[in-house]
């Protein structure tokens, strides 16, 4: 392929990330060749079914001779991985990830990266809440934000890799920006992690009351909670390991949070709606900059399906 950053590209972890990636390869280039690689052989043969890769059947043979591996597993086996691979890798290599959290990525990365290997983490803002290689879609990452947190400044031959993996990201549609790894996570926690614990938290206390109500939280649910359903439905293993792994950003945001929520209580309660009005108003900007910002659309119903009335389902 003309555009080829890579010889080789090893994805190891195939879920809907790493089978996404090794789609947009396909389709949009960025290697010659994808070796893909999962700890389950369940998922190795479904993946041989639904992708154009070399399906390995150990992570070291993944990874022999590729210029570029991306960890697509749970954060939580960093570690594992990569001490599992630490003697395969090819030296100038480079090893990223597409994890949530950045700061003990890079940390338990880092523990068993080669010296010759250059380890640049990385994180796609980008998903859906569905998992398994037959979630993966070549155009995920179509106009979304990769990050980058790069450990050396002023290292030209790291630059070097910083600047090949950038275009790799961009080549397969993403836009690339560089932040620290504290602030990352730190970002992350307020804009993806926190949202995703309060879904959780409210389709948990849904589910108690639905014992309660008789099957009515369900049967009448509105567009609000059918939103939360759908962002709690995301993969369990892999966010128990990003609030386990992002924990003190997280804390600190839920903090700040519980405070807010306590005024918006204290506002309810006294029936204050001069808060409420000021504090909805605000709110609604922020929607309005997000879609303004081009990563939402102000079309009703947005990605629902409508159910057709005269059905009773």
């Amino acid at each position: 392929m003309s555009n080829a950053q890579f010889d080789k590209l090893a994805i190891l972890g195939i879920g809907l990330l790493g089978s996404s990636i090794a789609h947009a390869v396909n389709a949009y280039g960025g290697a010659d060749r994808v070796a893909v690689w999962d700890i389950s052989s369940d998922v190795r043969e479904r993946a041989a079914r639904v992708l154009s890769a070399e399906v390995a059947e150990t992570a070291e043979a993944a990874v022999r001779d590729a210029n570029c591996v991306i960890l697509c597993t749970p954060v939580g086996v960093f570690g594992e991985v990569a001490e599992l691979i630490k003697d395969a890798l090819m030296p100038g290599a480079i090893l990223t990830d597409v994890g949530s959290v950045k700061v003990t990525a890079a940390r338990d990365m880092a523990a068993h990266c080669p010296s010759d290997v250059y380890l640049i983490p990385g994180h796609p803002i980008a998903g859906t809440e569905k998992s398994g290689p037959e979630a993966g879609f070549a155009s995920l990452f179509q106009g979304s934000w990769h990050i980058l947190t790069p450990l050396k400044k002023g290292d030209e031959a790291y630059d070097d890799a910083v600047e090949r993996l950038t275009d790799f990201w961009k080549g397969i549609g993403a836009r690339v920006e560089t932040m620290d790894p504290d602030r990352h996570d730190r970002v992350l926690a307020i804009t993806s992690h926190l949202p995703h614990l309060i879904a959780y938290n409210i389709v948990s206390t849904a589910y108690d009351m639905e014992s309660v109500e008789q099957g009515e939280v369900v049967k009448y649910s509105a567009g609000g909670f059918r939103d939360f359903t759908r962002i709690a439905a995301s993969d369990p293993t892999m966010w128990r390991d990003v609030f386990l792994n992002n924990k003190d950003a997280v804390l600190e945001t839920l903090g700040r949070f519980s405070e807010d929520l306590a005024a918006l209580q204290r506002a309810i309660r006294w029936g204050d709606g001069e808060t409420l009005m000021k504090e909805f108003s605000r709110a609604r900007g922020i929607r309005e900059a997000i879609i303004d910002a081009g990563l939402d659309t102000a079309e009703a119903d947005f990605g629902r399906r409508h159910i057709d009335p005269s059905s009773d389902k």
